[in-house]
């Protein structure tokens, strides 16, 4: 089987196109560019369609590897036979391969090796065929110093049979059938540790039992997590009987003197080698569709989060709020350069509250202050209460001169501790301390959420789903697609991006990142795409895979603040020469582009598809797909858990999604479940389709508990 079929078992699409894309992927084509700018190769796949061929891809090399080293260690102890050889070289399944390797795998000197040292293997053949024979008499011929009487080497022999049962492929193919059809698990509490405080969370699996197909992703997680954490055990079955029967079924000859024996090291081989082997295989395979889906849960989360609405460059007075260590407060300017910082104490203990308008008041004219941004943490209610007392004085902006207040805005908090304690933080601002590095990342994710949360562990911003336990190298590489793909998608730009951001460029990586902050200092702002070929070893593929994604704003070429690719310049400078126009004049000229004939403009390299984009982009070039950030209102009277009464309707924001239902940010520092019954009337299958992250939402109180800090919510439609 090549690569290409086997793609095409799981990739629904022509064979030319995985064809194409294998190429491009195997050419150092990045995703990002490959689905943007090669759509007419690709038969216009999508990013996730181009990311399933490149992971099938990577897994092809790695069955082919697998396949290698198990010849060679076969042929290694010369028992490859040409069946065999063909059985492997046929075989395209992980686990088939790994079930036909079993036999010639070193392992652990067994019983059954015991049993082959003392002269047992022929008795063993002669009880497997299971013919009309005196076993008894059998075994008589085969005792030794080892072998004292016929039951030993009965013994002996069963315990060969048993391990041949084990080894046999067709056995195991079908015992895993088995499990993947009924499997259940079943959990039983430690009952030293029921009464510790932390066992309570996990107090409704302290005696659970059901079908682990019909366990959702979160649950077995929760349960494992409980496992891992020494207060219940956890046990994957199946029916005994069951088993049994799939095993006779395949081994038993019919009845015989023998067959008795062949039951017995049946029965052993099933609870000895056969059933923690599958059932541990099952209960993995369940753990890595169940860590799939928590990460696809997680990603999907961290990509609503990067591509929140921006507020974009504005100034910025952001407050890190607290009570008695007072609230932090720094202002920014349109760069989110930091320009001043101060410590207020308007709250309890020191009730400064006077002194903090006054300060604030001043901050905001000194700097001509055009938003507000809070955190959500400690303190939030009550310093958003506070800033909103103060009497801004409007001042005169826009082209009209229009009176324009003060924005105030409740921002996540999440990870900007994370980010004041980290390396990028002490390199940005290493003359201030955390709560300074703090403020200032909740200022800047209220200008560019994206730029400034690809600072931040994704782990860290708290938008996922049992995180922790999940494969780690796997979260990773999905969370790193993610903030890719969301980067690209927006496009950044060079003169203004930090180096974090700019290392996500399509093409770009950590070092040329560097490179380019580094040119750019030394030689100011790039005036031109074609300046990057000057950043010291930024060659010609890191250019084509990266250039259309970076945004030069007032350039040379109008072009440089667009998504139109530099290999495509030359067509948008044909389509203006036709229309007897200048590039600048045809960009954002709907009349003039409605005139273009895409099909006029199809070349070798850039087909219709292709063509259709470019007309699209002229229309809106730079377009940022991200709509603005609006400012929201919680209830008032709405401060604290104990304020909240059964059946009260509160305005909310989503601020985490999970297969099992949304929590909701009303205000408060705990935030509200609701549960994926109560989203909407009907039957839900997926949260996400009903809600998404930072949606703005009204819901239901429908239960408090106080003692436990948890409420419950249903959306009110």
């Amino acid at each position: 089987m090549t690569n290409l079929q086997f793609i095409a078992q799981k990739v629904a699409t022509a064979a030319i196109n995985i064809q194409n894309t294998v190429q491009l992927l195997q050419e150092d084509c990045t995703i990002p560019f490959i689905s943007r700018y090669r759509k007419d190769k690709t038969g216009n796949l999508d990013e996730t369609q181009i990311e399933q061929i490149a992971k099938l891809q990577k897994e092809y090399e790695a069955i082919l590897k697998r396949k290698e080293a198990i010849l060679k260690s076969i042929e290694e102890q010369n028992a490859l036979t040409s069946e065999l050889d063909k059985k492997i070289q046929h075989s395209f399944d992980l686990q088939e391969l790994e079930d036909l390797y079993l036999p010639y795998k070193k392992k652990k000197r067994t019983k059954a090796d015991v049993a082959r040292e003392n002269g047992l293997e022929p008795l063993a053949k002669i009880i497997m065929a299971q013919k009309n024979d005196d076993v008894d008499f059998l075994a008589r011929q085969y005792l030794n110093d080892a072998i004292v009487n016929e039951e030993a080497a009965l013994q002996g022999a069963r315990e060969i049979i048993a391990e041949w049962i084990n080894e046999n492929i067709y056995v195991r193919k079908q015992l895993r059938r088995l499990y993947e059809r009924k499997a259940t698990i079943t959990t039983k509490v430690v009952k030293t540790k029921k009464d510790e405080a932390d066992a309570q969370k996990f107090s409704q699996y302290f005696d659970w039992s059901e079908p682990l197909t019909k366990a959702p992703s979160h649950r077995l997680l929760a349960m494992l997590r409980a496992e891992n954490e020494g207060f219940i055990k956890f046990k994957v079955e199946a029916d005994i009987d069951e088993a049994y029967d799939v095993i006779d079924e395949l081994v038993l000859k019919g009845q015989s003197p023998s067959t008795s024996h062949v039951q017995l090291a049946i029965e052993d081989s099933y609870k000895r080698l056969l059933q923690p082997a599958i059932a541990n295989e099952t209960l993995q395979e369940a753990k890595a569709k169940a860590d799939a889906n928590s990460i696809q849960v997680f990603a999907n989360n961290l990509g609503q989060l990067l591509l929140a609405p921006p507020l974009g460059e504005k100034r910025i007075l952001a407050i890190d709020p607290g009570f008695r260590s007072g609230c932090k407060v720094v202002c920014l300017d349109e760069k989110g350069d930091l320009l001043y910082n101060e410590t207020i104490y308007p709250h309890a203990p020191q009730n400064e509250t006077a002194m903090a308008m006054k300060k604030i008041k001043s901050m905001v004219n000194a700097y001509n202050i055009d938003a507000i941004s809070i955190g959500n943490g400690t303190a939030s209610r009550e310093t958003e209460f506070f800033i909103k007392k103060i009497a801004f004085e409007t001042r005169a902006t826009g082209e009209q001169g229009e009176a324009k207040p003060v924005q105030v805005f409740i921002v996540s908090e999440a990870g900007a501790s994370v980010y004041s304690a980290s390396k990028i933080a002490r390199e940005e601002f290493p003359n201030y301390d955390v709560t300074v590095r703090g403020s200032v990342s909740i200022g800047r994710r209220l200008s560019d959420p994206l730029a400034e949360l690809v600072k931040i562990d994704p782990k860290a911003i708290g938008v996922g789903q049992y995180q922790h336990d999940v494969d780690q190298t796997k979260l990773k590489e999905e969370l790193d697609a993610t903030v890719i793909r969301c980067v690209n998608s927006v496009g950044i730009n060079i003169n203004t991006a930090s180096k974090h951001l700019l290392s996500y460029v399509s093409g770009i990586g950590e070092k040329l990142a560097e490179n380019i902050v580094t040119y750019r200092s030394e030689n100011g702002p790039f005036d031109d795409r074609k300046q990057l070929k000057k950043v010291p070893r930024l060659g010609d593929k890191a250019f084509q895979q990266g250039a259309a994604f970076i945004r030069i704003a007032n350039g040379k070429n109008p072009l440089d603040n667009s998504a139109v690719h530099p290999e495509a310049y030359a067509i948008v400078e044909k389509m203006a020469k036709d229309l007897k126009t200048s590039v600048t004049d045809l960009i954002a000229n709907k009349e003039k582009i409605a005139l273009i004939k895409p099909e006029n403009y199809v070349t070798p390299e850039i087909g219709i598809l292709g063509i259709k984009d470019i007309l699209k982009e002229l229309e809106k070039p730079g377009l940022d797909p991200r709509k603005s950030a609006k400012i929201f209102e919680f209830d008032p009277n709405v401060k604290s858990i104990k304020d909240l009464k059964t059946g009260m309707i509160l305005p909310g924001i989503v601020n985490n999604i999970t297969n099992f239902g949304c929590f909701v940010d009303i205000g408060i520092k705990e935030s509200g479940l609701v549960h994926i019954s109560q989203l909407k009337a009907g039957f839900v299958s997926d949260v996400n389709e009903v809600v998404k992250l930072h949606q703005h939402v009204e819901v239901k109180v429908t239960e408090v508990d106080e003692e436990r800090k948890r409420i419950q919510l249903t959306m009110v439609i």
